[in-house]
């Protein structure tokens, strides 16, 4: 049997048939963590299943046809908060709320930063490492985008003083992502996603008003954010494949934002040196596949289309049209297919099944090999 293969040439990932990175974590592994949190498991046996738990899952990605691997993110609580609070000058703190999606809030925590940010080292490296070692296809790291220490808080959550420049925080930002960056790499990282929600947050009016009335300049923000972007990976090697997923918010099956991705999209295709997008298509919120019309050759998109926040399963026939209003305005040889966004961006999860996040993932690697071959 075929296996979908790099859309990029001389690149590990993006594939033609791929995934976000998050998926659902096990029974076993949340039990884990509950005993853990309950003093009643040490760190090493919390570990040790942890360990378990990874390689069952790698298995399952390796069985149903997947090339880029990921750990699930079985050993986070968040797709981004537990890789920013261990950055040099980072702290977790306790917040009387949380992230207000429709209808439901995560709870109440974040990074806040207390002192200069750097990059030493870093506990996702070793993550890494033990992923690489277990797998015989492309092992795939996901952190989240530099933008993250900044969207969520703004400059409340820097401690007073500390960057009464706001040009200086930008720049020690981007330079610590690039020593992470550099750090993946020497670790054998070859395919490194940067997760981001602020670009797709920036073409939701209200998501603007926010930010305008917190002090910041929404129609700025977006430069900003990708002149760190070029920070951190710019003259990464060559052979480092460096992808950004987009996304309006995944928590228990909800969302943030809406909107159609007009109002960043030239600035996100051409002013962003990554060499592929996933980005969300599963609902009309997203808008139609129009900016797609912006997108250089030598680089990719990876349609989300399979939805990650329900178990119904999407038609084969659905995607495949998807895919061809798509390839009106992008060649259809830059494009691939994923869920719209990880199963699980917390530690709770989608309300869906793992049956049925299995049966999306298979279908989207069936429908990669009819499509592409």
């Amino acid at each position: 049997m075929t296996t979908p293969a790099p859309v990029l040439p001389g690149k590990t990932g993006p594939y033609r048939a791929d995934q976000v990175g998050s998926l659902l974590r096990s029974q076993a592994l949340k039990a884990a963590r509950a005993d853990h949190a309950a003093g009643k498991l040490d760190a090493l046996g919390l570990r040790t299943v942890e360990d378990a738990e990874i390689k069952k899952l790698i298995a399952r990605q390796e069985a149903i046809g997947l090339q880029a691997i990921t750990d699930g993110e079985y050993r986070r609580s968040w797709w981004h908060y537990d890789f920013l609070w261990q950055l040099d000058g980072v702290s977790r703190v306790e917040l009387d709320q949380g992230i207000q999606f429709a209808g439901v809030q995560t709870k109440g925590e974040a990074p806040r930063v207390t002192g200069r940010i750097d990059f030493t080292t870093h506990p996702f490296v070793e993550h890494f490492k033990f992923l690489k070692a277990n797998t015989t296809r492309t092992a795939k790291m996901t952190i989240p985008s530099p933008s993250m220490l900044h969207y969520r808080g703004g400059r409340k959550l820097i401690n007073m003083g500390l960057y009464p420049d706001m040009a200086d925080y930008y720049e020690d930002l981007g330079q610590a992502y690039r020593k992470a960056v550099h750090a993946f790499y020497d670790a054998g990282c070859r395919y490194l996603q940067l997760d981001d929600v602020s670009f797709a947050y920036l073409c939701d009016p209200e998501q603007k008003k926010m930010l305008a009335e917190r002090g910041d300049d929404p129609d700025k923000q977006g430069g900003i954010y990708a002149g760190m972007v070029s920070a951190a990976i710019g003259g990464r090697p060559k052979d480092l494949a460096i992808t950004m997923h987009l996304c309006r918010g995944n928590f228990r099956s909800t969302f943030v934002a809406s909107g159609g991705y007009e109002p960043i999209a030239e600035l996100l295709f051409n002013a962003m040196p990554v060499d592929a997008y996933f980005m969300e298509w599963d609902t009309e919120r997203a808008g139609g596949f129009e900016p797609l019309r912006f997108l250089p050759k030598g680089k990719a998109v990876v349609l989300g289309l399979v939805t990650s926040k329900t178990g119904v399963l999407e038609a084969k026939d659905d995607i495949k049209r998807r895919i061809d209003e798509a390839a009106k305005y992008a060649p259809i040889e830059q494009l691939c297919l994923s869920p719209q966004c990880g199963f699980a961006s917390t530690e709770e999860g989608n309300t869906l099944a793992e049956d049925e996040q299995w049966r999306k993932l298979e279908m989207i690697v069936e429908v990669a090999r009819e499509v592409w071959g």
